[in-house]
C-alpha cells in the first residue's frame, strides 16, 4: 500500500511517499529556520504563507524523487492537528483536494502520535509500550497497546521541552533553534557550576512543567536586576556555556524521570522516543542507561526523523487504513492535543 504523507502543523512543509508503512522512497522536508530565526520563534502568519507557497513543489519533488506518480498512490495521510491552527488548514485543503481529485482515501493523523511511529522505521516497534514525544510544541507520554490505540498519561502543564530550549537559548543569546544551539554550547560548560531546580507534580506525577526552570534561568543571567531588557545581560563566553549545560542536565533528568515513572505505572518493557527534542544527544544517552538499568527495550526515532516531517504521518496513515479507519472530506483540523 503506497500512502503520501502531508505535514504543515508548524515550520516545515513535509510530503512522503512510504510503501508498506515501512519503506520511505521520499521524504521532502522545506524547513523554514531561515525565515523565523530574525524572530527567535516560529511566527504564525509566515509560516502559514511559506506553506502556501511551497506545498504544491514539494509534494512534487517527493514524487519525482519516489519516482511515481500521484494515481499509483492507495491512500493519502495528512496531518490534522494539534499545531498551528492555520498551517494545518493548509496540508489539509491540500490532502483534501488531491483525495477528490483522486479519488483515494483520506485520513487524518495525529502529528504527536505520529512522532513515535518514526522509531518505527528503525526497527518494529514491540507492544504494549510507552511512548514519549518531546518537541518543540509538546512533551507528552502515552500508553501503547497498538499504533491505533494509544492513551495519554501525562503532558506538559505549560512551556513545551522544545519552547523552553528556544527560550533559554534567546537569553543566552545563542541563537534559533535553541536546542541544537544550547546542545553546541553545553559540550563547552560545567553544568555543575549553574545548577538548576527539577520541577515534579506531585498530584499528576506524569506532567511536565518547565515554565520555572526557564525563569530560573532567566533570573541567574540577570543577576539581582529584574528588568525585561534581554539586552542588558552580560555573561562571558564560559558563563553562558555552564548555563546551557545545568540547564541541559536539568531538562534531561526531569524528561527521564517522568518515562521511567510511566514505564514503573504502567508495567511496561519498551519504550518509544520520538519528537525534536529526542534528537538532543545527552537525552538519547541517558534514556539509554535508564532504559538497561531496568531490562526495558528502547525505540529511538532516527536523528534525520525526529523533526516534522510526511514520512511519520504516512506510515501512521497507513496504519490506520490499513484498519478500516478513514476520513471523509469534512475533516477538520484542531489546534490543541484532544483525548
Amino acid at each position: 500500500m503506497l500512502i503520501l504523507g502531508l505535514e504543515t502543523s508548524c515550520d516545515e512543509t513535509s510530503a512522503a511517499f512510504v510503501e508498506d508503512g515501512e519503506r520511505v522512497l521520499s521524504n521532502i522536508v522545506a524547513s523554514q529556520v531561515d525565515l523565523h530565526s530574525v524572530y527567535g520563534g516560529v511566527v504564525p502568519e509566515i509560516a502559514c504563507r511559506a506553506h502556501i507557497e511551497c506545498v504544491t513543489g514539494v509534494i512534487e519533488e517527493a514524487r519525482r524523487e519516489a519516482g511515481v506518480e500521484l494515481a499509483d498512490i492507495d491512500g493519502i495521510a495528512v496531518t490534522n492537528g494539534p499545531g498551528l491552527i492555520g498551517a494545518l488548514l493548509i496540508g489539509v485543503s491540500a490532502a483534501k483536494a488531491l483525495a477528490l481529485t483522486l479519488s483515494k482515501p483520506l485520513v487524518g493523523v495525529n502529528h504527536i502520535e505520529a512522532h513515535l511511529y518514526a522509531a518505527d522505521f528503525d526497527k518494529p516497534v514491540r507492544f504494549p509500550a510507552v511512548g514519549l514525544v518531546a518537541s518543540g510544541g509538546h512533551t507528552s507520554l502515552f500508553e501503547m497497546t497498538k499504533w491505533t490505540e494509544m492513551r495519554l498519561l501525562g503532558s506538559t502543564t505549560d512551556d513545551a521541552a522544545g519552547e523552553a530550549f528556544d527560550k533559554v537559548a534567546k537569553i543566552l543569546g545563542l541563537g534559533y533553534p535553541g536546542g541544537p544551539a544550547i546542545q553546541e554550547a553545553a559540550r563547552r560548560g560545567n553544568g555543575k557550576a549553574a545548577h538548576f531546580p527539577r520541577t515534579f507534580l506531585d498530584e499528576h506525577p506524569l506532567d511536565f512543567s518547565f515554565s520555572g526552570i526557564k525563569t530560573a534561568v532567566l533570573y541567574r543571567c540577570q543577576g539581582h536586576s529584574r528588568g525585561r531588557d534581554l539586552d542588558s545581560i552580560s555573561l562571558s563566553d564560559q558563563e553562558r556555556a555552564d548555563i546551557a549545560a545545568g540547564f541541559q542536565e536539568a531538562m534531561v533528568d526531569m524528561i527521564v524521570a517522568n518515562a521511567t515513572r510511566a514505564l514503573e505505572e504502567t508495567g511496561a518493557q519498551t519504550l518509544v522516543v520520538g519528537g525534536g527534542v529526542s534528537a538532543n544527544l545527552l537525552l538519547r544517552e541517558c534514556l539509554e542507561v535508564a532504559c538497561q538499568e531496568r531490562a526495558v527495550e528502547l525505540f529511538l526515532s532516527p536523528i534525520g526523523l525526529c523533526v516534522d516531517n510526511g514520512a511519520m504521518i504516512a506510515g501512521l496513515g497507513y496504519r490506520l487504513l490499513a484498519e478500516g479507519i478513514e476520513s471523509d472530506l469534512y475533516l477538520d483540523a484542531y489546534p490543541r492535543m484532544r483525548a
